[in-house]
């Protein structure tokens, strides 16, 4: 029988997370429903813009100093160039609050160990550069008049001017005389007293430490004991060895399955670089940004994004662009975002993704954010038992049509997408859900295991991700730059045994994939197959299974790596 939903009308207004006073006095509330920051990296950086002696560099914008072993005096002479002059604090914290963003954290101090404040402990600071002023506290004051939260990032560990900083490399390793010192020293006079300053200062509700290199729990305890006293402040993982932090860090990658019952925060580049890097132009789309912010809020995690604005102040107008086209999307669709918890589907659905909340009176609110639009108009919600009593398009509020079938319940959309990028539908229950899909893969009934791209947990580095283009049985895995990243399949098979596995896949030049299933593993020749997107299936040998749930892992071979292209794995049961 079908069901035709009342639309939501005004109770889209009316449902919201139910907090016990437990969540209510809990530090990190805030931050978990947050779900959106911006991440600012700024600095004198931004000055060389990523040019050194005429030439592009390769790599991120803020590492030139590192990357060309600038002397630091050549360095430091850039100074002057990082006016500020077009700098609008008002407008920066406009563009963050416009789209959606609840809080915002700046780069207080960088690895090329230049602050963006007057420090009392040295004179490498913005008082040396052209701007000759405090650039944190303006913004600092505009974040908090659009009620959000201001946060400071702080290299604790990596500094390139002070003496006794590390390198990122082995404590003590410069490519300056300028550079020595004593590590120790160096946290003791600089590092350490710059916290307390930009404590003290500006009360941050966010400390984001970076590149926590030869960090000791000797050398982090004063640190920690300085975070002990401030309580109310929110510290991710990156401090050093001991401590934990309030949240998990991937960057530049998103965590196929996120980290259940924990916080944690995607910082992610619009382009390739986190500081202004001028002839970085290969910019993500506005949609894969709100995709990712989708499939992130999906896992119960936030995104911090990042802009690199240019020495003067003035923003790059494809950031934006970006952000003002998140803003229009989260205008309509920020329900679907802020406050909410992970999916309680426990696989990635082919049409999108989910979010959730706790409703009034012990029920639900589902959001579905549909990616790919069904041409029929149909989606499934898998196993799920409950028929929604409203429901309706967060953009135009159609109606939608609910089917109860031995599959699940069965939505009928709109006939066409409401949002270009992504269209959102709300479903409202009126108690606790009941959703009984396995969390992997599991055999057909003729015994045939298939592992769609859809089902591939990616596992990339700071450096990227493989990503899944293109929607349903047409998807595939891309991006497969370099040869450290791996894919796992989570399935479960029911009995053991002996099983053949085949590949569908289009790889432009040879490669070779290491295929691993409970510590054995083989290595497998994948032959040239033409252009992209040529598939073609290949014999990735035998493997064992247990009769339980396992780990079918893809992983390059080191020396003999060509980026390939995967949209599926065919396991068939050996007699």
């Amino acid at each position: 029988m079908k069901i035709i939903l009342p639309t939501l009308g005004i109770l889209t207004t009316l449902f919201s997370s139910t907090l016990s006073a437990t969540a209510e006095s809990d530090r990190t509330q805030w931050f978990r429903e947050a779900r959106f920051g911006m991440f600012i990296h700024w600095g004198i950086y931004a000055v060389p813009a990523g040019e050194w002696e005429g030439e592009t560099i390769k790599g991120i914008g803020e590492w030139i100093m590192r990357f060309k072993k600038i002397p630091v005096a050549k360095y430091q002479s850039y100074a002057p160039e990082f006016t500020a002059a077009k700098y609008d604090p008002e407008a920066w914290a406009d563009l963050a609050k416009k789209a959606g963003m609840k809080y915002v954290v700046i780069t207080s101090k960088h690895h090329d160990g230049f602050a963006l404040f007057d420090s009392a402990v040295s004179d490498w600071d913005v008082m040396a550069s052209g701007a000759k002023r405090d650039l944190l506290d303006p913004l600092a004051k505009a974040v908090r008049a659009r009620d959000m939260k201001f946060g400071l990032y702080y290299s604790q560990s990596q500094d390139w001017t002070h003496p006794g900083g590390a390198t990122s490399g082995d404590i003590g390793k410069v490519w300056d005389p300028a550079q020595k010192g004593d590590y120790d020293q160096y946290l003791k006079t600089i590092a350490l007293p710059q916290a307390r300053e930009i404590i003290d200062r500006y009360n941050p509700a966010i400390l984001w430490w970076d590149t926590p290199q030869k960090m000791t729990p000797a050398r982090v305890a004063p640190f920690a004991e300085l975070m002990a006293k401030h309580p109310h402040i929110i510290n991710n993982n990156r401090l050093g060895e001991g401590f934990q932090g309030d949240t998990k860090t991937p960057e530049q990658h998103i965590p196929p399955r996120g980290f259940p019952g924990q916080m944690f925060e995607v910082c992610m580049t619009m382009n390739d670089t986190w500081g202004y890097k001028k002839n970085d132009q290969n910019w993500k789309s506005s949609q894969r940004l709100i995709q990712m912010l989708s499939d992130i809020a999906s896992k119960g995690g936030n995104l911090l994004l990042n802009i690199g604005p240019r020495a003067d102040g003035s923003i790059p107008q494809e950031t934006i662009d970006r952000l003002e086209a998140i803003a229009r999307w989260m205008d309509v669709n920020s329900q679907a975002i802020h406050a909410t918890d992970a999916s309680p589907f426990p696989r990635r659905l082919p049409w999108g993704r989910v979010t959730q909340k706790a409703g009034k009176n012990g029920g639900t609110t589902l959001f579905l954010h549909v990616w790919d639009w069904p041409a029929d108009g149909k989606i499934l919600l898998p196993t799920l038992k409950e028929v929604p009593t409203t429901g309706g398009m967060l953009k135009g509020g159609a109606a939608i049509t609910a089917e109860r079938t031995p599959d699940g319940i069965i939505l009928q959309l709109p006939g066409k997408a409401t949002d270009p990028d992504v269209s959102v539908a709300r479903l409202e229950f009126p108690g606790a859900l009941t959703i009984t899909q396995e969390a992997c893969n599991t055999p057909s009934p003729d015994g045939t295991l298939t592992l769609p791209a859809l089902d591939a947990d990616p596992h990339g580095a700071v450096g990227g991700n493989i990503r899944v283009e293109g929607s349903g049985a047409d998807a595939y895995l891309t991006d497969w730059k370099r040869n450290e990243y791996r894919v796992e399949y989570h399935m479960k098979t029911g009995k053991a045994g002996k099983w053949s596995v085949q590949a569908e896949v289009a790889a432009p030049n040879a490669a070779k994939l290491t295929v691993t299933v409970n510590k054995s593993s083989h290595t497998v020749e994948i032959p040239a197959t033409g252009t992209a997107r040529t598939w073609k299936p290949i014999p990735m040998g035998i493997i064992e299974l247990p009769a339980e749930e396992t780990i079918l892992e893809l992983k390059p071979a080191a020396d003999a790596w060509s980026p390939i292209e995967l949209r599926k794995l065919t396991l068939t049961p050996v007699p």
